[in-house]
C-alpha cells in the first residue's frame, strides 16, 4: 500500500444513510465532512445518498422545461445573473406574458395530464398590477383546468402572497442562492433576511415552498452546508441546486472553481440533509458535471431538460438517453417535457410535475 493510499481513512458513509432513514439527522460537521471527503470515497458517498433517494423516490426522474416569462428588466445587482442591472450580457428583454399566452400554456399542460403549472418573472418583486394580473390568470386556470400552480415572482409582501393564495396559487419558488454570511458578496440591493422574509410570508399564507442555491460563487464549504441546513429548517418541498455557469458580461464571468466530483458531493450532502425533499440538479450541470452528469441522478431525483433561462442546455435526446442508460424511469414534469418525450419516443411515467411558463429554481431571480 502506498503512503497516499494509507493516508485515506475510509468513513462509513452508510452509517449516515442508515441514521437518516431511521429519522435522524446529520450535524453541521458531518455535512461538511461530505464536501471535504477525498475523491477516493466518492462512490461510497453516492451509494449512501442513493439509498435515501431510492427510499423516497425510487428510480424516477422528474423532468422540467424552462421558458422565461419575463426576461431582464431587473433593478437588482446579483453578481451571477445575466438579467441584473449590472450585467452586460446580451440577452432578450421583455415584459411578462399576457393572459392569453399564459392560459394557452395552462391548456397545453392540462392536455398532457400535467399536475402543476409554473409562472415565473424576473425582477426584484412584482408590482401590485403584476400580482393582480397573475392572480386573475390563475383563477381562470383553476376554473378551466384545476392545475397545481407555482409562481416565482421575487420578493413578496404579505398581501401579495395572500392574494396569490386566494387566487389558487399552491407553491412559490424563491431561492436563497447562498448563505447569510456570503450573501453581501453576491448582492447588495436586497439582503438574505429579505429572502427569508419572503419564504416566511409565503409559508404563513399557506403556500408550499421551492428554494435552493447556486454553488461555485466563491463561497466556503460551510456556506453550502448552512444553506442546506436552513432549507431543512424551513421544510421546503423542493430544492433546486444550481452550479454556477459563469456568463460573460456578469461580475462572476471569470469564476470557474468547480469540478464534477465536488458537485456530486454537494448533491449527496443536500440529499442526506433533506431526505424527503425533491432535489433538482439545475442550472450549470452540463458545464460543471460534464461527463459525470449521469451520476448526479443518484442523489438527485429531478432535472431540467433542454435550455435554461438565458443559457443553452444539453440536447434533450442526450438527457433521455442518459436517464435510460441508468435504468431510471422518466416522469415528465411539464407539458414541454412530455412533448419532447413523445417526439423522441421515450417511454415515461404519467406526467405529474410542473408545466413551466418560466423557471422554477434555475438560478434566476427567484
Amino acid at each position: 500500500m502506498s503512503l497516499a493510499e494509507a493516508s485515506v481513512v475510509q468513513q462509513d458513509w452508510s452509517e449516515f444513510s442508515r441514521r437518516v432513514l431511521e429519522g435522524g439527522a446529520l450535524t453541521r460537521a458531518e455535512a461538511i465532512s461530505i464536501l471535504q471527503a477525498p475523491d477516493e470515497q466518492l462512490l461510497s458517498i453516492l451509494d449512501a445518498a442513493y439509498a435515501v433517494r431510492r427510499a423516497w423516490f425510487a428510480n424516477t426522474v422528474q423532468l422540467y422545461y424552462l421558458k422565461n416569462a419575463k426576461s431582464g428588466l431587473c433593478p437588482e445587482d446579483c453578481s451571477y445573473c445575466s438579467q441584473s442591472k449590472i450585467s452586460e450580457a446580451p440577452i432578450e428583454r421583455y415584459a411578462m406574458l399576457n393572459a392569453e399566452r399564459l392560459l394557452d400554456g395552462a391548456r397545453k399542460a392540462a392536455e398532457s395530464n400535467s399536475r402543476t403549472y409554473c409562472i415565473v418573472a424576473s425582477g426584484r418583486g412584482p408590482t401590485n398590477r403584476e400580482v393582480n394580473h397573475v392572480a386573475g390568470v390563475v383563477r381562470q386556470i383553476k376554473d378551466q383546468y384545476g392545475l397545481h400552480i407555482c409562481c416565482c415572482l421575487g420578493l413578496l409582501e404579505p398581501e401579495q402572497a395572500l392574494k396569490l393564495k386566494a387566487a389558487g396559487v399552491d407553491r412559490v419558488n424563491h431561492n436563497l442562492n447562498t448563505s447569510e454570511r456570503y450573501h453581501p458578496e453576491i448582492c447588495t440591493t436586497h439582503t438574505f433576511a429579505d429572502r427569508l422574509k419572503t419564504l416566511s410570508i409565503c409559508r404563513d399564507a399557506g403556500l408550499e415552498l421551492c428554494a435552493g442555491m447556486i454553488v461555485g460563487m466563491g463561497e466556503q464549504q460551510g456556506d453550502v452546508v448552512d444553506v442546506a441546513l436552513k432549507l431543512g429548517e424551513l421544510n421546503v418541498e423542493s430544492i433546486p441546486v444550481n452550479f454556477l455557469h459563469a456568463i460573460d458580461g456578469t461580475p462572476l464571468q471569470s469564476q470557474h472553481e468547480l469540478d464534477p466530483r465536488y458537485c456530486l458531493k454537494v448533491l449527496c450532502m443536500f440529499r442526506l440533509t433533506n431526505p424527503s425533499a425533491e432535489l433538482r440538479v439545475a442550472g450549470g450541470r452540463e458545464v460543471n458535471l460534464r461527463s459525470m452528469q449521469a451520476m448526479a441522478l443518484y442523489p438527485a431525483n429531478s432535472m431540467f431538460v433542454s435550455d435554461y433561462l438565458t443559457t443553452p442546455g444539453q440536447k434533450a435526446e442526450e438527457d433521455f438517453r442518459m436517464i435510460a442508460d441508468l435504468g431510471f424511469r422518466i416522469t415528465a414534469g411539464d407539458y414541454e417535457s412530455a412533448k419532447l418525450l413523445e417526439l423522441w419516443k421515450v417511454p415515461h411515467a404519467v406526467s405529474c410535475g410542473a408545466a413551466s411558463a418560466g423557471s422554477c429554481g434555475s438560478g434566476g431571480c427567484g
